[in-house]
């Protein structure tokens, strides 16, 4: 099965987001290459907040072209089965972290934005990634920097669109 059809089939068992989850389906539906970074009309991505063995801190990297506190994500590859394995390998990539698990149960949020061009919008799968104890995490060449944060900091450092990813992660832990 092609990582397009995966797709389709991890948004439609997605519960939540009803009207996000749609627009992702039709823009997949309308696009073949819907998942893939050459698509104009903008394409999937997959991310994962990874969040400490302790569950009170939550990695972000603070991202180099957009210099924003984000978490760790970023475009499909052809090798991808899933989406779930995007985000654990964009996770992975940009943490230096190895043995991430993500939390059970799917993607935790979607959240479409628009991006600089060539990309233009990203509609991004989101999930949730614990870390394994004494996990040490190493700055990729796509991060400026990669730090830890507690829970009640992250709103003074990253964008709604994070704050709300950790919310969702929080219920689902």
């Amino acid at each position: 099965m092609s990582l397009h059809d995966e797709a389709v089939l991890e948004l439609k068992a997605y519960e939540g987001q009803e009207g996000l989850r749609q627009a992702y389906l039709d823009h997949l539906a309308a696009h073949p290459d819907g998942m893939w970074k050459a698509c104009g009309a903008g394409h999937l991505t997959a991310s994962a907040l990874v969040i400490d063995p302790e569950r009170g801190r939550v990695l972000l990297t603070l991202h180099r072209k957009l210099r924003m506190w984000l978490q760790m994500g970023g475009h499909c590859e052809p090798g991808d089965a899933t989406l779930r394995v995007a985000a654990l390998r964009e996770a992975a990539e940009e943490s230096g972290i190895a043995g991430l698990s993500l939390v059970p149960g799917g993607p935790v949020r979607l959240d479409r934005h628009p991006i600089p061009p060539p990309c233009h919008c990203h509609l991004d799968v989101q999930y949730a990634a614990l870390a394994p104890p004494g996990a040490v995490q190493e700055i990729s060449d796509e991060s400026l920097d990669l730090r830890w944060f507690g829970y009640d900091e992250v709103a003074g450092v990253a964008d709604e669109s994070v704050v709300r990813l950790l919310e969702a992660a929080r219920t689902r832990l």
